[in-house]
């Protein structure tokens, strides 16, 4: 019983750890013995408990922390540096401010490892840094490394409901206890924020975008505000998400206007209130006039009267306006992927400074695979700031391996032609030297043990932390990073299982929406494929809207003949996305409707193209299986095996995806199955039959 016991203790530890498991390291190292550190701030507290922490369970022992001259690390401002060590000033004075340096230096004729920064929170993230690297190799002392965020927000949108929900969560409840705060302040709040400092995201909105305006009365605030201070050691600032009709539904104002001067000066008092109970507040995350939201629109102005105003409350107090670029309507007819870039765009350089628009990575919703948003590309005076979604809508919930940090790159490395060769989306996100910029990403993190529902779920959270940090960091080394702190730092296994994280996310979109095609998930919940759903209320609610199948073939037109939303990328793009000469076949039925019978590049039709691809993704699922039996050496026993159960559950919902679309999708190209591709176990009667009225997430109705 004891054993059971302690296995089962253990199996929690390292599945709550996250990346930051700190194993016991085989190898000494004293680099922790005697450490130099001010603890008079709230943040060098912090960072002496994480060092303890991390000293005790990969050295085995407690670190002294004192001024002494003995230090084997030292670890303070630049501006308390001695005259003598003038180079590492230089370098750390050229980072912003929440840069660092890590040098390995002589200290009174011995080597001692240096954190300098221009204040606590660079020597947080600088410590966080010194930890990831012994963490990979727990024997190195010499360092000499510079680093600094190219973003100045990078932060976590959770869609958490203030009844305990969340929507699109697939880890279990929301971890805000609203009902124990402001004072009970559980540790998974203070883990959580380590986590988070540790990768670099400094930004939390606490709730749902589809927003609740209780959240703005002082009975919350005195909770947001707790959370607040529970954070701010770690240096992460909260931000809520601002309901437009605040002002009518906890305002007794009978208008929510922009314009009006009653509504103005409600924001103006709202917001000089929440600087009372939280004098570090971020601002306000806004989504408006999407999806039923109220918004500006409801009273015949624009989205740059709605953020500007909110923008100009906020401005005294130094906070900012994320204001989502994330709207269809169901009184526009045109294609849906062009609605964001037909708002937008006509107001670029018309928002406050301190307004960032949040824009989506693609103009559809989250896809297993977009092409970039158009947006990007076309609003030079504006400041636009990426979103992308952790959490996996839809790509298999939490029950697929799915690294989306290759996503991320994808799209961080594609180049808009904004001004010439070269101009990548990364380029245009990160702006200009200390403007404001950011990038956010829509949490997977619930109340379950390990935090996100499946283990492979966490590198998806620490990958966005860290492309928010630097977006031109490769989804490769991310991969490797986390698999040596999560699991094991053995190269064979590392090599082995960083090629399936790697391959995970194209396999995904083979199984589920090959050669371009989107959106033929299930309706409501986004569970399973449902590429036959016509009869929503609005059309762009329909997967057969985004397919267009018929007799003819398949695919969305949007070149010049179609609904031409290549014309909002720039020329070149246009270009060589709307010629099938040289648009890549994995866009090919995003931008082209194409017969069933075109013959595609290695000489087969379209058709057989589409069922290989679907068994190209099943297979290689298969393959993951395989390749995971043979990690069973290097890692726990317990972890392994709910890894292993997981991809049981993604191979049977691949082949699901397979069998359910290529049947349907048979019914119009009347033609028979590849002779590559699994004949599917049913007929389409029995996939369409299938129902999940109790799937996780599912979006709240309003």
């Amino acid at each position: 019983m004891l054993c059971n016991s302690f296995t089962a203790s253990a199996q929690i530890t390292k599945d709550y750890d996250l990346w930051l498991q700190y194993q016991k390291s085989s190898v000494a190292n004293d680099i922790f013995k005697n450490i130099a550190l001010n603890t008079k701030d709230e943040t060098n507290k912090a960072i002496q408990d994480e060092l303890k922490t991390a000293s005790e369970r990969m050295f085995q022992y407690s670190p002294t922390f004192s001024n002494s001259g003995n230090a084997t690390l030292i670890i303070k401002k630049f501006s308390e540096l001695e005259p003598t060590q003038k180079n590492i000033i230089n370098k750390a004075n050229a980072l912003n401010d929440e840069g660092f340096a890590i040098e390995t230096i002589q200290n009174k004729g011995k080597k001692t490892v240096l954190i300098t920064a221009k204040n606590s929170l660079g020597l947080l993230y600088g410590t966080f840094r010194l930890l990831r690297e012994l963490q990979i190799d727990p024997s190195k002392k010499h360092f000499s490394i510079a680093d600094e965020p190219k973003l100045k927000v990078r932060m976590l949108n959770h869609w958490d409901n203030l009844d305990g929900t969340v929507e699109r969560g697939y880890a279990g409840s929301s971890i805000w206890n609203w009902q124990k705060l402001p004072d009970f302040i559980d540790k998974k709040y203070i883990d959580y924020a380590r986590a988070n400092a540790s990768v670099g995201i400094n930004g939390v909105a606490l709730i749902n975008v589809n927003s609740n305006a209780l959240i703005l009365t002082p009975q919350y605030l005195e909770k947001v505000s707790a959370l607040a201070k529970a954070f701010r050691p770690y240096g992460i600032k909260v931000y809520l998400t601002a309901r437009f009709s605040a002002p009518i539904e906890i305002g007794g104002l009978k208008t929510a206007d922009p314009l009006n001067q009653e509504v103005q000066q409600w924001w103006n008092n709202k917001v000089n209130e929440i600087y009372k109970f939280i004098p570090d507040f971020g601002g306000f995350l806004v989504k408006a006039n999407s999806e039923g939201q109220p918004g500006p629109q409801n009273y015949g102005r624009n989205h740059v009267d709605g953020a500007n105003m909110m923008a100009k409350a906020l401005q005294p107090h130094h906070g900012i306006v994320l204001w989502r670029a994330f709207v269809y309507s169901e009184t526009d007819s045109s294609d849906r992927a062009k609605q964001a870039y037909s708002e937008f765009v006509p107001y670029d350089g018309k928002f406050e400074d301190n307004v960032l628009v949040q824009v989506k990575n693609g103009a559809i919703d989250f896809q297993p695979r977009e092409p970039f948003h158009p947006m990007f590309g076309a609003m030079p005076k504006s400041k636009l700031m990426m979103e992308y979604q952790i959490t996996q809508e839809y790509l298999g919930f939490s029950s697929h391996l799915v690294f989306l940090p290759k996503l991320y790159e994808e799209v961080l490395e594609s180049d808009t032609y904004k001004q010439g060769k070269g101009s990548t989306v990364a380029k245009i996100i990160e702006g200009k030297p200390n403007e404001l910029s950011g990038m956010a990403g829509v949490a997977n993190i619930g109340s379950d043990l390990n935090w996100t529902g499946h283990p492979f779920a966490q590198a998806n959270w620490y990958g966005f932390g860290r492309l928010a940090w630097n977006p031109e960091l490769s989804s490769e080394k991310i991969a490797e990073e986390w698999l040596q702190q999560t699991f094991s730092k053995d190269s064979n296994f590392v090599k082995t299982i960083s090629k399936i994280m790697l391959q995970s996310r194209e396999s995904v979109v083979k199984y589920m929406t090959p050669l371009g095609l989107h959106h033929i998930m299930a309706t409501n919940h986004h569970y399973g494929p449902g590429p036959w759903v016509n009869d929503l209320a609005r059309p762009e609610w329909n997967p057969v809207y985004y397919h267009k199948a018929d007799k003819n073939g398949i695919g969305f037109d949007r070149t010049a003949t179609g609904s031409n939303a290549l014309a909002q990328y720039s020329p070149e793009i246009a270009q060589y996305y709307g010629d099938l000469k040289t648009c890549p076949e994995e866009y090919l039925l995003w931008f082209h409707h194409l017969p069933w019978d075109y013959k595609m590049k290695n000489g087969k039709i379209l058709w057989d193209n589409l069922g290989i691809k679907y068994q190209e993704g099943v297979n290689e699922v298969k393959n993951m299986i395989t390749t995971w039996e043979s990690a069973k050496p290097y890692i726990d026993a317990e972890r392994h095996q709910e890894v292993a159960q997981l991809l049981t559950i993604q191979l049977k919902e691949a082949i699901w995806w397979k069998d359910a679309c290529m049947t349907y999708f048979q019914t119009f190209s009347n033609l028979p199955f590849p002779k590559e591709m699994e004949t599917p176990k049913h007929d389409l009667e029995y996939y369409k039959s299938l129902q999940f009225p109790f799937a996780p997430g599912i979006k709240p109705h309003w």
